[in-house]
């Protein structure tokens, strides 16, 4: 990772705090709810997106992004990489300003048609290990 990635994902950390789940998890053993579990313990707000939840992690879940009522400032994605492109169709008809796919998740194509929209793009890490590495950095 370059030192321009790392300031970049550090500036994602720091500023902004809304996070949407794609793929949040129910199942406390999968990282899709791990990881969500302790970013909203260190300070984000966690907005849970799975059609198959009302809610997760005491947050009311939505089915699409598109349906969350409110601004969102990142799009975190817990979803095969072969989903990503619908995802990325779907952040960009929110306010969302960043698109963050877990570990083992990229597609370079979607990636790139986020940038040219203007939004930040961090593929194949981990949210939770980022905010460790950098002392549990809190958005401001």
């Amino acid at each position: 990772m370059t030192s321009s990635q790392v300031d970049e994902i550090g500036e994602i950390l720091g500023t902004y705090k809304i996070v949407a789940v794609v793929g949040l998890s129910r199942n406390p053993m999968k990282d899709a709810h791990s990881v969500p579990r302790f970013l909203k313990e260190n300070g984000y707000r966690i907005v849970p997106v799975n059609p198959f939840a009302d809610e997760v992690l005491g947050e009311k879940a939505y089915p699409r992004l598109e349906e969350i009522p409110f601004p969102i400032d990142i799009v975190e994605i817990f979803r095969p990489s072969d989903d990503v492109p619908r995802i990325v169709d779907e952040a960009l008809e929110t306010e969302a300003r960043v698109i963050w796919m877990q570990s083992g998740i990229r597609h370079e194509e979607a990636a790139a048609k986020a940038r040219r929209a203007g939004l930040k793009v961090i593929q194949d890490r981990c949210m939770r290990t980022e905010v460790v590495l950098r002392g549990a950095q809190r958005p401001r």
